[in-house]
């Protein structure tokens, strides 16, 4: 198992990716208030510890499912932060030539089988993944991505039963930020471990902190291993908090400015830099070189995708299948 912190090569993945997420959707956020990015997106900032651990422990043909919260998913599994961006700036360069938008993003390069729109659609969609990797005797693993609301739609438990009944090489990973849009987890489930409800079907359960990236990485790490060699599918959970509301529409209401400002207080990027500092695998000016490098590339992503021609109605036709 991998000791992130102490390993200078993992650290500065770990940190490039967390600040990408981070500064990929400050972006959005910023674009989105001037009226530059049109409809809806939800933010993950907050959250990022979860996707870029998870992903740490996958190889590149691995499958990932996502949801509508999926920036940071997409970006930890490998994605192009310039395809993206022109996605959601409706640009024909995007990864759905501008037609997806933030909800509906997938890169099939890097095994990401797509964020969605649907609560708990990525559910069986994974489930189907893992039965078709294991039917063509792959080693694939599937991991799915959802959040606390998904647990109480059918989708979640049709794909984990069938996951559970086949044995099938698949991780769910619940991101339970605490709320299923305004609604508190501790109102909507009488678990205080969400990680329990895995007995149920007879599958490993965990819950971790989903703001420390080696507990996140370790508990994901055994449960790919477990799934790769034909142990069947495992569920975690990884409590975090997203500080944005549900979507830019959520006037955030429900919460108290305490309680984000606790959460705040945790914030993952600035808890594992403190943590590589102290263990001297990285020092301050490695650090803000990480920092530039990201705000860089990131500028530069967001003059590019902005540049690029936009998508037209033209021949969307040629994206539908009816039989």
């Amino acid at each position: 198992m991998k000791q992130i912190a102490v390993d200078p090569e993992l650290s500065v993945s770990v940190l490039r990716t967390m600040w990408k997420i981070r500064r990929f959707e400050e972006a959005v956020e910023d674009l989105y208030g001037r009226g530059l990015m049109h409809g809806t997106m939800h933010l993950s900032i907050g959250q990022e510890a979860v996707p870029t651990a998870a992903c740490l422990a996958l190889n590149i043909d691995d499958y990932i499912t996502s949801t509508h919260r999926g920036h940071g998913h997409c970006i930890a599994k490998g994605a192009d932060m310039e395809r993206m961006m022109a996605e959601l700036l409706a640009k024909e360069t995007g990864y759905c030539r501008g037609r997806g938008g933030s909800m509906h993003i997938a890169d099939t390069a890097t095994g990401n089988l797509g964020a969605n729109g649907i609560v708990a659609g990525g559910i069986p969609i994974a489930a189907g993944a893992a039965l078709s990797a294991k039917m063509r005797g792959t080693k694939q693993v599937a991991v799915s991505f959802h959040g606390d609301g998904a647990m109480g739609e059918g989708a979640w438990h049709e794909g984990v039963i069938l996951a559970a009944m086949w044995q099938l090489p698949v991780v769910f990973l619940c991101e339970n930020n605490m709320y299923g849009m305004s609604m508190p987890a501790a109102a909507a489930f009488n678990l205080e471990k969400l990680s329990d409800r895995a007995k149920g079907y007879g599958i490993p359960g965990v819950t971790v902190d989903g703001n420390d990236i080696q507990a996140v990485y370790e508990a994901t790490q055994e449960a790919v291993d477990r799934a790769r060699d034909g142990g069947g599918p495992t569920f975690i959970e990884a409590k975090t908090y997203r500080w944005r509301g549900h979507s830019k529409s959520d006037k955030n209401l429900y919460r108290t400015r305490e309680e984000i400002e606790e959460w705040r207080l945790r914030d993952p990027i600035p808890k594992f830099e403190d943590i590589v500092r102290a263990a001297g695998t990285l020092t301050d000016d490695d650090l803000e070189a990480i920092r530039t490098n990201v705000r860089t590339e990131l500028r530069t992503a967001v003059q590019r995708a902005n540049a690029a021609p936009d998508a037209t109605a033209d021949d969307l036709l040629s994206a539908v299948y009816a039989r």
